[in-house]
């Protein structure tokens, strides 16, 4: 049986520790380099991927974000940034981690064996919630398991590994293949399998969030303002949305409550925080579309009113 890629010795490992520290320093940043690149390999079912976690929140299903090991932190930092930046609510993420989440500074390696707590784990999973599943080697049991559950719930499953041809691969309705390089340390996966790991998570939620109207022009335009930096940033979004003064944003942000989409349709023009929302539900929640209606509704008055 060949050893999996993720276990294989690097081509420049032999002699490693006896060479000086600057020449290893590079290797490592080299390699992990190299594994940066293979989400792009990957573009299609990371697109796929996304839209299935966007349907998930729009239909106010669940994201389950499961793995262990250092692949569950990395699922983990995704799943636990999602709120404050995209304002996802809390409802609407769960995060499942062999052996549970770490609360010291050892994390168990005997449990991505565990799959007995699953069932109960994922009983709630249901057809429009979306199962985010990572596994470097691709056979981890307590990955494979929850997609096989998820599977026959109905599910969608979005599947991350770095190993091809694997189980979980097989199970996913969107198998994202990161084919990695051996690692330098031979089998420690939180380098470069972990590196492209995150790269291909942060594209996932990323897209998702593109999906969902919660980004325009490379800005968060659905972030939680919920400390002075953030609040500061809302308010220059919104200045650079509707193209008004620092004061005029910050009253519309007060009037709409925070929220930055209202925000930016009052600062534009619209009379009532009511109309702003109604606007806003009719664009699917998109500000752009919701800016160029009133853009339009605007220049059709003002081309009224000179005839």
């Amino acid at each position: 049986m060949a050893t999996p890629v993720t276990e294989q010795l690097h081509k420049d490992a032999i002699g490693l520790d006896a060479r000086p520290l600057a020449e290893v320093a590079e290797l490592l940043a080299r390699s992990q380099s190299e594994a940066a690149t293979t989400p792009l390999t990957s573009l299609t079912p990371i697109c796929t991927g996304a839209k299935a976690m966007a349907q998930t929140i729009r239909t106010g299903g669940v994201l389950h974000y499961l793995a262990a090991g250092s692949s569950g932190l990395m699922a983990a930092s995704d799943a636990l940034e999602l709120g404050g930046t995209y304002s996802i609510p809390p409802s609407q993420i769960r995060i499942h981690m062999a052996g549970g989440m770490p609360t010291g500074v050892e994390m168990p390696g005997d449990t991505e064996d565990a799959t007995s707590t699953l069932a109960r784990d994922l009983v709630d999973l249901s057809p429009k919630d979306t199962l985010i599943t990572v596994s470097a080697s691709g056979t981890t049991p307590y990955t494979v398991a929850a997609a096989q559950i998820a599977r026959d719930k109905g599910a969608p499953i979005v599947g991350i590994a770095n190993n091809g041809d694997t189980e979980l691969l097989r199970l996913s309705d969107h198998p994202i293949l990161l084919s990695t390089p051996p690692e330098l340390v031979s089998g420690s996966t939180r380098m470069g399998a972990g590196t492209a790991q995150k790269i291909a998570l942060n594209m996932l939620s990323t897209l998702m969030a593109m999906e969902l109207g919660h980004i325009q022009d490379g800005m968060m335009i659905n972030l939680r303002a919920d400390n002075d930096k953030l609040r500061a940033r809302a308010k220059g979004i919104v200045c650079q949305l509707a193209g008004v003064d620092p004061e005029q944003a910050e009253t519309a942000l007060m009037t709409a409550s925070g929220n930055l989409k209202c925000a930016a349709l009052l600062a534009a023009g619209v009379p009532t925080l009511g109309e702003a929302q109604a606007i806003l539900h009719d664009a699917n929640d998109h500000l752009r579309p919701a800016l160029e209606r009133i853009k339009q509704n605007q220049e059709t008055i003002n081309l009224g009113e000179t005839k």
